[in-house]
């Protein structure tokens, strides 16, 4: 395996991570916005920290319980790195949310004005992880644009599915 394959499998699973953490961030502040009256800031933030790291975690857990799966042994220190590197990386999706709900702890956006910002976001980050990952593909142009409007629809489909729980 070469230094640049592994460098290309890392990120694709930084970013296939990122975009897990990211539907269950979208999830959970979709539910604190629909209840926005009866949350506080506080509450928003524990919640939202509280699902991510959670999920980050068992993330984490069903990769080591995978290696262990497939290779029958432990992952080695390298194997083992990689894949905290890339629970750590889908972590950084909890980063702007938190400052946003931030903004509304210092009294400069309403809770709900922030849950909203919150789900622009996180929606953005959608996007530009279908960006992301189209971008380099060897398609041409037409096609490209195919890849990235059925995984804007996919994404509705969730996003949908996520508010019709909720």
């Amino acid at each position: 395996m070469t230094e640049a394959f592994d460098v290309r499998e890392q990120r694709a699973a930084q970013l296939k991570e990122r975009v897990y953490i990211t539907f269950t961030a979208l999830a959970v502040t979709m539910a604190l916005l629909a209840d926005a009256a009866h949350e506080t800031v506080g509450r928003s933030a524990a919640t939202l920290t509280v699902t991510v790291v959670g999920t980050l975690l068992a993330v984490f857990v069903a990769d080591y319980i995978a290696h262990i799966t497939a290779h029958e042994a432990l992952p080695s220190r390298s194997e083992l790195q990689h894949l905290v590197i890339v629970v750590l990386g889908a972590a950084e999706t909890l980063v702007l949310p938190l400052l946003v709900i931030a903004l509304a702890a210092v009294g400069a956006l309403t809770l709900e004005a922030a849950l909203t910002v919150c789900v622009v976001v996180l929606a953005l980050t959608l996007v530009a992880a279908g960006y992301l990952a189209v971008r380099r593909l060897r398609l041409p142009i037409g096609q490209r644009l195919i890849v990235l409007l059925a995984e804007f629809v996919l994404s509705a489909v969730v996003v949908g599915l996520e508010l019709l729980a909720h």
